[in-house]
C-alpha cells in the first residue's frame, strides 16, 4: 500500500545522487514530486525516470543559492499541485581541504545553498506544511557531530543545520509540523566516486582496495547506498514515522562515535 498518495513532497538537489533516490523513493510511496536542481537535462530524465514508474513530478531548474529561489520553488509546487506536504532539505555540497588554504569565499558558498537554501524553504514551504501537519527532513551530514580537519566548512554547516533542525521541531510543536533530520555518513554518489578516486590514486591501488581502506580508516560497516537514506526519509515522513520530532538520526554505519 502506498504510504504518501494525495502528498506532494519538495525533494531539493534531486537530479542526481542522494536527492534522486530520495524523489525516486517518495514517488513509488505515492507521493508528487517536485524535483530541484541547477541542471534542466539531469532533471528532465529524473523526471521521466519517475513517470516511467507510474508517478507523478514536475521540475524547475533553480540555484537555491539566489534568495529568492526558495520561494519560487515554493510557489512552483504549489501552483502544480495545489500543496506542499514534505520538503526534503536535501542540496548542498562544501569544500573539503586544509584550513589555511580555505578562502572567505569557499566559506560563504557553503553556508549559501545547504544552510541558507534550506532555511529559506523551510520558511517559503512553511505556511502549507502548517496547513497540512507536513513534514520537514534535513538531509545533513555525519560531520556535523563528528567534526574532521578536512571538513571544517561541511561540518560547521552541517552543525548549524542540526541546531536549526531542534529550533524548528520546537516551533512544528505548536504548528504541527513534523521537523527531523538524517546525518548520512559516506554514500556511494558521483562526489564519493571522486574521493574514492583520489584515494586510490593517491594509495596506488584499485577502487575496490581504495573504498576498504576508507571503511578500515572510519571503522564502519560499509559504504552506504542512496537508496538507505532514501527509505529513511519515506520511514520519517510516512505514518509510522510521525512520533519522531527534533531527532538527529546518524545513517552512516557507525561513523559517529560519540553519545
Amino acid at each position: 500500500m502506498q504510504k504518501l498518495t494525495g502528498k506532494t513532497a519538495i525533494v531539493s538537489g534531486s537530479s542526481r545522487g542522494i536527492g534522486r533516490a530520495i524523489a525516486n523513493r517518495l514517488a513509488k510511496e505515492g507521493a508528487q514530486i517536485v524535483l530541484t536542481g541547477r541542471d534542466p537535462a539531469l532533471l528532465d530524465g529524473a523526471v521521466r525516470e519517475i513517470e516511467k514508474a507510474g508517478g507523478a513530478a514536475a521540475s524547475i531548474a533553480l540555484d537555491l543559492r539566489v534568495p529568492d529561489a526558495p520561494q519560487r520553488l515554493a510557489d512552483f509546487a504549489i501552483d502544480k499541485f495545489q500543496r506542499i506536504d514534505i520538503v526534503v532539505n536535501n542540496a548542498g555540497a562544501t569544500k573539503r581541504g586544509e584550513f589555511t588554504q580555505l578562502t572567505d569565499e569557499d566559506w560563504a558558498d557553503g553556508f549559501a545553498l545547504k544552510f541558507f537554501g534550506s532555511i529559506r524553504l523551510t520558511r517559503a514551504a512553511w505556511p502549507q506544511l502548517k496547513a497540512n501537519s507536513g513534514s520537514v527532513v534535513i538531509i545533513s551530514g555525519a560531520g556535523g557531530r563528528t567534526p574532521g580537519a578536512e571538513f571544517t566548512i561541511g561540518g560547521s554547516v552541517n552543525a548549524a543545520l542540526l541546531s536549526f533542525t531542534k529550533a524548528m521541531a520546537d516551533a512544528g510543536i505548536r504548528d504541527g509540523v513534523q521537523v527531523n533530520a538524517i546525518n548520512p555518513g559516506s554514500i556511494r554518489t558521483g562526489r564519493f566516486q571522486k574521493r574514492l578516486e583520489a584515494i586510490a590514486k593517491e594509495r596506488g591501488v584499485d577502487l575496490a582496495a581504495a573504498e576498504r581502506h576508507i571503511v578500515s580508516e572510519s571503522r564502519t560497516t560499509r559504504i552506504g547506498e542512496t537508496d538507505d537514506i532514501a527509505g529513511l526519509v519515506a520511514f520519517i515522513a510516512g505514518p509510522e514515522g510521525r512520533f519522531l520530532q527534533g531527532a538527529l538520526i546518524d545513517m552512516d554505519g557507525g561513523s559517529t562515535k560519540t553519545i
